[in-house]
């Protein structure tokens, strides 16, 4: 389970998110989202396919366009967000397709997430590389192998590794269990909540909501682009509407 900061109100807001609404022309993709993170919590969202779960991520992010009040790390966020602009203030994504650099080895993809902080006169990367390696032990042994040649649970690693070589203050991951065996899903939800521990920030996308409801301190529910339900993540797995549209009934007992 994440740690208790989560539910510790003194630890300072992330992200405060207020009437957020995202538009693809006239179709109303997110309505009037509220959401909220605070330092060292795991907050997940959780929901089914077309419910707006990555579309949500994509406009946090300044990917999309989009109406509402953003806070971040205290400052209000005008409606022309600049990725850069939040990448550089700690604000790191990871997408739900990886965006590795195949014919690149895992090393050198990993110090990609690096070229931010480099180019603002920080260098302490190979300090953070070696952080990264001691999360993900698997990623040292293949640093030299192109990533395009590496196992599905070691990319998702792998994409983990260069979002945390940023050093990020809150960093977003759109499925991070998609398509990978369950063991594998395992190992990568540990290294999530061991992650609270430096202090980061995590809002988790995802549809395995066992998982994710089970790592994390807080959930909201997303369906048809409205957040339905919303609460500590202990309770919602409990919840017999959750039980019954996202856990299945072996979950009562």
């Amino acid at each position: 389970m994440a740690t208790e900061l989560g539910e510790n109100p003194v630890a300072p807001v992330v992200l405060d998110v207020r009437d957020l609404s995202v538009s693809y022309g006239k179709v109303e993709a997110l309505r009037g989202i509220n959401l909220s993170i605070r330092k060292g919590e795991i907050v997940t969202v959780i929901g089914p396919n077309g419910a707006g779960k990555t579309t949500l991520l994509s406009a946090l992010m300044g990917l999309l366009p989009a109406k509402g009040d953003i806070s971040y790390l205290g400052e209000h966020q005008g409606t022309d967000r600049q990725v850069e602009h939040l990448v550089r203030h700690g604000m790191t994504l990871v997408p739900e397709r990886r965006e590795l650099f195949g014919e690149m080895s895992v090393e050198d993809n990993l110090l990609l997430g690096a070229f931010d902080r480099y180019r603002a006169g920080h260098r302490d990367h190979l300090e953070t590389m070696d952080q990264v390696y001691d999360i993900f032990p698997r990623l040292l042994e293949r640093r030299e192998q192109m990533a395009g040649t590496l196992s599905g649970g070691e990319r998702q690693m792998l994409a983990m590794g260069r979002a945390l070589v940023a050093k990020p203050k809150l960093l977003m991951l759109d499925e991070p269990s998609l398509g990978l065996a369950p063991l594998i899903i395992k190992e990568i939800f540990r290294t999530i909540a061991a992650l609270t521990k430096t202090g980061v920030a995590i809002l988790l996308v995802e549809q395995n909501a066992r998982a994710a409801l089970h790592v994390s301190d807080r959930a909201y529910v997303l369906e048809t682009g409205e957040i339905s339900l919303e609460g500590p993540s202990k309770e919602l797995a409990r919840d017999p509407r959750v039980i019954e549209s996202y856990l299945g009934l072996g979950h009562r007992h």
